[in-house]
C-alpha cells in the first residue's frame, strides 16, 4: 500500500485535538487519526461514509 501522507485542517490550533485525514489508498479507503496518537487507532472509512462524517460535522450542510 502506499504511503498517503496525513493532512489536518489549516483551522486547527496546535496541540492534541486534531484530526488527521489521509487517502484514498488503492483500496479506496480514506483514513483518519488523531493529533494525540498518530500511529495509534487509524480508522478506515468509505469516501460515501467520509462525506456522511464531514455532513454531519457541518451540520447537515454540503
Amino acid at each position: 500500500m502506499l504511503d498517503h501522507p496525513w493532512r489536518k485542517s489549516s483551522l486547527c490550533q496546535e496541540g492534541d485535538a486534531c484530526l488527521h485525514v489521509a487517502g484514498p489508498t488503492p483500496e479506496k479507503t480514506i483514513r483518519l487519526t488523531e493529533s494525540g496518537d498518530p500511529r495509534g487507532a487509524i480508522l478506515g472509512a468509505s469516501p460515501r461514509a467520509f462525506g456522511a462524517l464531514l455532513g454531519m460535522i457541518k451540520g447537515g450542510r454540503s
